[in-house]
């Protein structure tokens, strides 16, 4: 899976974001690309970004960076780590969610 951005790593880790926990990236709706943070996004693309609809909740949309598994928003928004490989994901990373998905 392609991931966008300034990646500093394989697991999806940013310029903007790279502790050991920062391994998802969001795939956005409005270009359909994996970047792993929005500032990624807004550097890189010449449209603002738009938030996944509620009503869209069941879509792919997160990528694990450990294991590339791809999570609903749903199962996302309802865990710390990827259900697959059990890598933790970044808790602080819900300060945020309201950047990339209708809450």
């Amino acid at each position: 899976m392609k991931v966008w951005g300034q990646t500093v790593d394989d697991e999806t880790r940013c310029v903007h974001y790279r502790t050991p926990k920062d391994v998802i990236a969001i795939k956005f709706v409005c270009c359909g690309r994996y970047y792993p943070c929005h500032l990624c996004h807004e550097e890189a693309e010449n449209h603002p970004a738009e938030q996944w609809p509620i009503r869209e909740r069941d879509t792919n949309a997160v990528l694990c960076g450990v294991c590339s598994t791809e999570l609903t928003i749903s199962d996302y928004l309802a865990t710390t780590r990827c259900p697959r490989c059990g890598a933790p994901f970044n808790e602080r990373c819900g300060l945020h969610a309201h950047l990339y998905f209708e809450m």
